[in-house]
């Protein structure tokens, strides 16, 4: 089983430890099989909003393997420049440990600031807090920091700007473990609508399209996804939702830059293009589980 080690640090960041692990909560509630588990390395750390935690278990206790990942959240900065911070070296070298296994080692804003201390910032890009990132920059002159960007992956280092881009880097790392369309459905569960990207450039058209807050259009995207073989029609749709078809076909085109048409021929292609990756569908068989009229409709759109 897959392990997720959240580190907590003192005065950590409460949304940089919170939006990482309600990304993985709802991931477990969706189906998939992960462990999430909890550790600190200096005794009673407290939020910064003044919130303590039980007694948690030290780092050292992890039992973590390759494929495993680490998250360390931000901190306060006057910690992070403290003396009792840049004094955790044991900690520090547990974590280029861990890399050096291959467990992916992950920072959300000034949690960065760990990972240059255990060298895994040399020679890597990397990012931080839109107002740390000159500084991680000054104290680590062989890390390649970034500005401007969610987030960074480089090997099995992720490191993401601060706050909320937690979010956007746990779904990301959730995309790449189980694919677009299981990630859409965890930010579905998180109503997480607008898709943001670091360096992940790679489109999905179960994420994007999906800047809005309109509840009977994030409805009818998220029927379709579930319906794809079916007729579809715009008047069905529009029964769905309680909306007539002229008013539903004019709400979609606005909130998502698409007509539900336009829509439905996206999704219905991608998921003949994740079909067939298996050599034991015909054609024939995917044409007709994607909706599409024939085999030759089929092979005209994916030649689009």
């Amino acid at each position: 089983m897959q392990k997720v080690a959240f580190i907590i640090p003192p005065t950590v960041e409460l949304l940089d430890l919170a939006g990482p692990v309600q990304v993985f909560t709802e991931a477990k509630v969706q189906g998939m099989d992960l462990e999430m588990e909890f550790y600190q390395y200096s005794e009673d750390p407290v939020s910064t909003a003044g919130l303590g935690f039980a007694k948690l278990p030290n780092y050292s206790a992890a039992k973590l393997k390759e494929g495993d990942f680490i998250f360390v959240p931000g901190m306060d900065n006057d910690y992070v420049n403290s003396i009792s911070f840049r004094a955790e070296r044991e900690f520090f070298k547990w974590l280029k440990d861990c890399s050096d296994k291959n467990i992916t080692v992950c920072s959300i804003c000034s949690g960065a600031f760990a990972l240059g201390h255990a060298g895994l910032l040399k020679d890597t890009e990397c990012t931080t807090h839109w107002r740390r990132v000159d500084a991680l920059q000054a104290q680590f002159p062989q890390a390649r920091v970034v500005a401007d960007i969610l987030y960074v992956r480089s090997n099995n280092v992720y490191t993401s700007a601060g706050i909320s881009a937690g979010i956007d880097l746990a779904l990301a790392i959730l995309e790449d473990l189980k694919g677009p369309l299981f990630t859409h459905k965890v930010a579905r569960g998180l109503v997480v609508y607008h898709r943001r990207s670091g360096q992940h450039k790679q489109q999905s058209v179960y994420l994007d399209y999906r800047n809005h807050i309109n509840p009977q259009v994030h409805e009818v995207q998220d029927y379709l996804i579930d319906n794809l073989s079916k007729e579809n029609d715009i008047e069905s749709l529009a029964s769905l939702v309680g909306m007539s078809a002229r008013n539903l076909s004019r709400v979609f085109k606005e909130k998502t830059g698409s007509t539900v048409l336009e829509y439905l021929t996206l999704l219905r292609r991608e998921y003949a293009k994740t079909m067939l990756n298996n050599p034991e569908y015909t054609i024939e068989y995917i044409a007709a589980k994607c909706g599409f009229k024939s085999a030759r409709q089929l092979q005209r759109i994916l030649k689009d």
